[in-house]
């Protein structure tokens, strides 16, 4: 249980980050969508090893490190996306 708990969290930490500042609206929203899937994935992943008895403790440890790098990432697409809008459709008003 343990390696299966490390192996979550390395794939979590060897996502590629992309630099969401450079993409368009329509490819920040499908990256976007990706992150949230992928988070949800991931806890999924984490609730099946919880069911299947893994420590109390690992699981709680691969939650916290799954949910602040997921979430990192999640509000820097947010950012690029309402700084996309504003640009692109605000400031067109």
């Amino acid at each position: 249980m343990k390696e299966a708990i490390q192996k979550i969290i390395e794939e979590v930490n060897l996502r590629v980050i992309k630099d969401y500042n450079k993409m368009n609206i329509p490819q920040i929203s499908i990256e976007l969508r990706d992150a949230m899937e992928f988070e949800r994935e991931i806890f999924q992943k984490i609730e099946e090893l919880e069911d299947q008895g893994a420590e109390n403790e690992l699981v709680h440890y691969a939650r916290i490190v799954c949910k602040n790098t997921t979430s990192r990432e999640i509000s820097e697409i947010q950012e690029a996306y309402l700084a996309k809008i504003e640009t692109e459709y605000l400031s067109s008003k």
